[in-house]
């Protein structure tokens, strides 16, 4: 049985999606970008703050589904420019502390014309 993951804490869906999807003790967590949740607007400049605000906004869907940072198995994370590659990961290091597997790639265009966008797969306990 499918359980969809919603929060006001983190950026409502910008399209057709959910922000997560529980199946069995996995948590599915739709990209997310960053888009401050109180204002819906993309207020953060630069890849480090643009990456703080994606961190937080997924922190609140993995709180949602009753999980955290250190239950990520995957992630997979999409870079407007590769040359910010060293600057997401100073910041996504601070998050992901269990180092869970990843796929990293820079994209042509993210949604919004934001710098990052990090989906995730997390255990539930």
């Amino acid at each position: 049985m499918l359980k969809k993951i919603s929060t006001d804490k983190a950026p409502a869906a910008i399209g057709p999606y959910s922000q997560g999807i529980v199946v069995d003790r996995f948590l599915f967590a739709s990209g997310q970008i960053p888009i401050n949740p109180a204002t819906g607007n993309v207020e953060a400049e630069g890849i480090e703050a643009q990456a703080e605000q994606v961190m937080k906004n997924m922190g609140a869907i993995l709180a949602e589904a009753g999980t955290d940072y250190t239950k990520v198995v995957k992630t997979t994370c999409f870079l407007a420019e590769m040359a910010d590659f060293a600057a997401f990961n100073a910041v996504y290091d601070k998050y992901f502390t269990e180092k869970p597997a990843r796929s990293c790639v820079a994209v042509k265009q993210l949604p919004k014309d934001v710098l990052c966008e990090v989906e995730v797969i997390a255990y539930l306990d």
